[in-house]
This record gives structure tokens, C-alpha cells and sequence, in this order.
């Protein structure tokens, strides 16, 4: 998710394209052409120029409806229901050839992954493996990094590993036992939920820097994110 103003302009963007088979954006306002996946103007006026991220989570309705119950849901417009996509399209896209590829790392093009872009680095992880991990203790360049599933099995956050006024990088648990409560840590011994924020033990009130991430297939991140490591890969 990207900002839609930059240098005090509120851009309006509408479809234009395709370029290796990921999303392009022209805006109205300066005819410039931006790329969906990097935020990048390519093309335009503006080329060069970069749109701000906004950090958002990519959940399932029943994990965001119990931490946002007075949540307000973008209603489908009517006259334009036959051309939203269908249920299964992700079952469909699976199957759809690329125009790219990368046979890397044992992976398909079409391997749905989480990529991370922070730290002066590019790191990406099988979405697959991750669930089946449910928390992953990791680096991104010479970061320590969190990804968590929350308790749904489907949804998944990431988090610097770095608890305020503890210097070394905490190693978490994973919890089941208690609701509300995801993780625990070894250095405070306090519980944590799934926005990264410690509810009960010496560290209670203090919350981890959320990392954004991006899920992705793997052909369409790694042309974007060239010098990407895979977790579980090599570095």
C-alpha cells in the first residue's frame, strides 16, 4: 500500500498496464507511470521519484474483525460486481505461466512467498513454510527479525526482534494456551498478542517495530528484489 501524495500532490491512479505481468499505475495529475510492487515512478514527470509506504497487514476478515470490532469493510459497488475477480481466483493464477522466470532456490514462479524489504536488504520466505513454522526467528541483512502466524493459521506478521531497553535480540516462544496471547519471551518472561505488543510481564505496554511485508509470487518478487535471499536457502 502505497501514499497517494508526494511533494504536497494528491495523486489520483488508474490501471494502465502491465509490465512483467505485475500492475502499472499512470496517475492523472502528471501522466507519470508508477510500478505497483515498488512504489517506483518509471516512466513520466516524475520519473525517478518514489511513493512513501503505508504499512498494512494482509489478515483474514476474522482475525482483523477481533482486533478492530468497530472496523469499517469497503462495500463491493454493484454495476461493477461482474468484473471483480472470482473466489478462486488465486486457485487460477497458480496455474497461469509467467512471462519471467527465475528457477532459483528449488522454487516456482508461482510460490506464493512473504518478502521483506528493510534494512538495507531483501529477504523472502516460503508462505507455506512459515505457516507450518507458525514463528520464525530470522535476519534481514544484519536485523533480527519475527514472522508470527497468528492464531488462524492464515495470517501472518512481522516484527523487529527488539524488545525497548533489552539489548540483546529476545528469543521468543510460540503460545497456545492462553487467548489473546501469542508469544512469550525468555529475557522478560512476558506474553504477547499478535499486534507484537506485551499485555501481561515485565515488559507490559511496550510494543515491537512492526516490519511491513509483502506477499508475493516468487517470479514477481525476485524480479523487483534482485539481490533477495530466501530463508531456509542460503543466504
Amino acid at each position: 500500500m502505497w501514499s497517494s501524495e508526494i511533494n504536497g500532490l494528491r495523486l489520483t491512479f488508474r490501471l494502465a498496464g502491465i509490465n512483467n505481468q505485475n500492475f502499472l499505475m499512470r496517475d492523472e495529475q502528471t501522466g507519470t507511470y508508477w510500478q505497483q510492487v515498488s512504489g517506483a515512478a518509471i516512466s513520466g514527470p516524475l520519473k525517478g521519484s518514489q511513493l512513501a509506504l503505508v504499512h498494512s497487514d494482509e489478515l483474514t476478515f476474522a482475525t482483523w474483525k477481533s482486533e478492530e470490532p468497530d472496523g469499517a469493510v469497503l462495500s463491493d459497488v454493484p454495476e461493477h460486481v461482474s468484473q471483480y475477480a472470482p473466489k478462486d481466483w488465486d486457485v487460477r493464477m497458480k496455474r497461469a505461466p509467467t512471462v519471467i522466470s527465475f528457477p532459483e532456490h528449488g522454487l516456482k514462479d508461482r510460490d506464493l512467498m512473504l518478502g521483506i524489504q528493510a534494512f538495507g536488504a531483501s529477504r523472502a520466505f516460503l508462505y507455506e513454510q512459515v505457516i507450518k513454522e507458525k514463528l520464525v526467528k530470522d535476519h534481514v541483512g544484519s536485523e533480527p527479525v519475527l514472522l508470527a502466524v497468528g492464531s488462524d493459521n492464515q495470517s501472518v506478521r512481522a516484527f523487529r526482534n527488539r524488545i525497548p531497553g533489552i539489548a540483546d535480540a529476545p528469543d521468543f516462544y510460540r503460545l497456545t494456551t492462553h487467548p489473546g496471547v501469542l508469544l512469550m519471551d525468555e529475557a522478560t518472561g512476558s506474553e504477547w498478542n499478535f499486534r507484537g505488543c506485551a499485555v501481561s510481564g515485565k515488559a507490559k505496554g511496550a510494543c515491537l517495530e512492526p516490519v511491513p511485508v509483502i506477499r508475493d509470487y516468487w517470479f514477481d518478487w525476485r524480479k523487483y528484489n534482485p539481490k533477495t535471499t530466501v530463508y531456509g536457502r542460503g543466504r
